[in-house]
């Protein structure tokens, strides 16, 4: 059994079944990619556009590829005819332009809004402020080309831990918030994208519904 093999296996002993699991296969090579999808794994994770790019067509069709990272505005056009979820909207400008470009594409696309819980100044993300503001407006209500299914966050990198929980656990507030006011509870705004290979037992205990893992499937770069 490869190292990869062995340790997505090891790794979802200890995730519910319940749980996604995004193998984030940034820097890696489309044959590592390969040996984790032969163990049954169809979701996976990407940074950059340009590098998803590069590797889509070598791999097999049904995966399921979700863009993590920062995506620009200009390159949203690039993804839309294939991508199954963009968890990094960070701004209302950019989810129109993905409804646009989705639009363009006759599909709908689903997205997260990435919310700003870190103490990190350099994290992207919403204020909650903003949140509501875009949610509020006349312009969201016009947006019938993505859907919006829950929430992102990326908590400080820390090896405290009381830290990563407390932000956590306010994502998990401000999606209860933002489902109750905005959505209602029945409806398919129903994930928290939240923990990594460094924090993911602490992102389940605060109530997270996607795991994006990367070096503990794949290993350190």
């Amino acid at each position: 059994m490869s190292t990869v093999v062995d340790n997505i296996a090891k790794l979802r002993t200890g995730i519910p079944a319940n749980i996604k699991l995004v193998a984030v296969s940034k820097t890696k090579p489309p044959g590592l990619i390969m040996e984790v999808y032969n163990n049954g794994q169809r979701l996976f994770g990407e940074n950059r556009v340009q590098e998803l790019l590069s590797k889509k067509d070598h791999l097999p069709d049904d995966i399921e590829w979700h863009l993590i990272g920062h995506l620009q505005s200009n390159k949203v056009k690039y993804i839309t005819p294939f991508i199954s979820m963009i968890q990094s909207v960070d701004s209302f400008k950019l989810l129109k332009i993905i409804n646009r470009e989705a639009e363009v594409a006759e599909r709908n696309i689903k997205c997260l809004l990435q919310i700003h819980i870190a103490t990190e100044e350099t994290k992207f993300g919403f204020s909650m402020a903003e949140v509501e503001y875009m949610l509020s407006s006349p312009d969201f209500a016009l947006l019938k080309n993505i859907t919006v299914c829950g929430v992102m966050g990326m908590a400080t990198f820390t090896e405290d831990t009381e830290l990563i929980r407390c932000e956590f656990r306010l994502l998990r507030k401000n999606f209860e918030y933002l489902r109750k006011k905005y959505f209602g509870v029945n409806s398919s705004f129903s994930e928290i994208s939240m923990g990594m290979s460094g924090d993911f037992t602490v992102a389940l205990e605060e109530g997270s519904t996607i795991l994006r893992i990367g070096s503990k499937i794949f290993g350190e770069r």
